[in-house]
């Protein structure tokens, strides 16, 4: 959807602080987390705090920051990766976060910091592909999904169908009509691609394996002119639809 993502009127404003947290394990990241802390638990001991990194990718480094065993309430410090803001619009991003949790669909947005944010933690337990293929996760069986009625070959299961849906009914737009921005965000991410590396062999495997800039402009071509004749309706998407994005609540079904 395009840069218009109008956030509801009362939603509650997110603070901004002028805090950097560091991505250096240990000490690093530890004191700019509690740091943190201090404006959003202020009733923490720090000697108390615990942090469990859950992520240490390129995108993103999640930690966990809890006291005591139960984890009852737990603060994701979210730092965002170097040079991520290239990919990523992160105010883009900010404002998304915040229409999805008016709608029910997003955890609690605590702040955002220098280079990152931090969030309410969800329960449960993030999908791999030994969950998704417990009959216990895809109960009901397996639904087809239909647009305009069109039968596409790709199967959800029904927990995921229904979050999905409800995600694509949001009116976020504020009365305009909303336009795709797959095409802008494509043309961005081909402006970035590299055209050699420094390393001799994996330049030599990029060469031979990665198709090359006019072959990528040609397929992209192609397809803006084959998909935007289609009039699929353009709703608000999550776009990185990974197991590890989804978190599964046994308690609540």
């Amino acid at each position: 959807m395009s840069n218009y993502i109008h956030v509801p009127p009362g939603s509650p404003e997110v603070p901004k602080l002028d805090i950097t947290v560091s991505e250096r394990e240990g000490p690093g990241y530890r004191q700019g987390a509690l740091q943190l802390l201090r404006r959003l638990r202020p009733h923490w001991r720090p000697e108390e705090v615990t942090l469990q990194l859950f992520t240490d990718g390129i995108t993103n480094k999640l930690i966990g920051c809890y006291v005591g065993d139960t984890r009852d309430d737990v603060v994701l410090v979210r730092i965002y990766g170097n040079k991520t803001e290239l990919l990523v619009d992160r105010d883009e991003e900010v404002k998304s976060f915040r229409v999805l949790q008016a709608h029910g669909c997003a955890p609690q947005l605590y702040c955002t910091f220098n280079n990152g944010l931090c969030y309410e933690f969800m329960q449960g337990e993030a999908l791999d592909p030994e969950h998704v293929c417990n009959p216990d996760i895809f109960r009901q069986a397996f639904k087809f999904i239909y647009f305009k009625s069109r039968h596409f070959p790709c199967v959800f299961a029904e927990l995921i169908a229904r979050q999905l849906a409800k995600i694509h009914t949001i009116h976020a737009h504020n009365g305009w009509i909303p336009k795709s921005n797959l095409w802008l965000k494509m043309g961005k991410y081909f402006s970035l691609i590299p055209t050699e590396f420094a390393d001799e062999e994996v330049n030599k495997r990029f060469l031979s394996d990665i198709p090359s800039p006019q072959v990528l402009q040609e397929e992209m071509a192609w397809m803006k002119e084959r998909l935007s004749n289609l009039g699929s309706p353009v709703v608000l998407c999550h776009n990185d639809l990974l197991c590890k994005n989804i978190i599964y609540n046994k308690k609540r079904g």
